[in-house]
């Protein structure tokens, strides 16, 4: 990650709406920004081969939920966040697993690039049936988006929900609706 660019950049917009990037309360802001970038764009550094590996030795063939995985990302479009929450659920095959923490580790890595809400949803699907082979695996993401909340049309608390399902998710109605109800249970 080139910092020094996303400093000269935000230089230009500081400059661009009329600001004096040199006045007190803005002179350090560059390299804030840069930095920050650097922290919430950190998931373009991670190669998908080190996401989502699977645990050796165990295994288990019911269904797997994490749900309510706190999350926040960045629109590709308008460079403003959006944030959720996330629902991870996946039926092993194969007797392949992985730790409840490479699940929510694989959302964070995916979310913490520019983003669109389908894509990150598909992208971690993908990637569950991908290394996990597993019988089916669904995520659904809800989330506010604050190019909706902040500006345009502006509409705070609206909340974007997207949906990717897979395997036996999709061809057995009973198992999606299994998993839909234990997402719903708050106990």
């Amino acid at each position: 990650m080139n910092l020094r660019k996303i400093e000269k950049g935000v230089r230009l917009i500081l400059e661009g709406i009329g600001e004096d990037p040199e006045r007190p309360g803005l002179k350090d802001t560059p390299g804030r920004v840069a930095r920050m970038y650097q922290e919430i764009f950190s998931g373009l550094e991670t190669p998908t081969e080190e996401i989502l590996k699977h645990i050796e030795g165990e295994s288990h063939d019911e269904l797997v939920l994490l749900k309510d995985i706190p999350f926040h990302s960045v629109c590709e479009h308008h460079l403003l966040p959006f944030i959720g929450r996330a629902h991870v659920a996946y039926i092993p095959g194969k007797g392949k697993i992985a730790g409840i923490g490479e699940l929510a580790r694989a959302l964070e890595i995916f979310a913490k690039r520019p983003q669109v809400q389908e894509r990150l949803t598909a992208q971690l699907v993908d990637m569950i049936m991908d290394k996990l082979k597993p019988k089916g695996a669904m995520v659904i993401i809800d989330a506010e988006h604050m190019c909706l909340s902040m500006r345009g049309i502006k509409k705070p608390g609206a909340r974007t929900v997207t949906s990717a399902v897979r395997g036996l998710f999709r061809s057995k109605e009973s198992t999606r609706q299994e998993l839909l109800e234990l997402i719903k249970n708050r106990d």
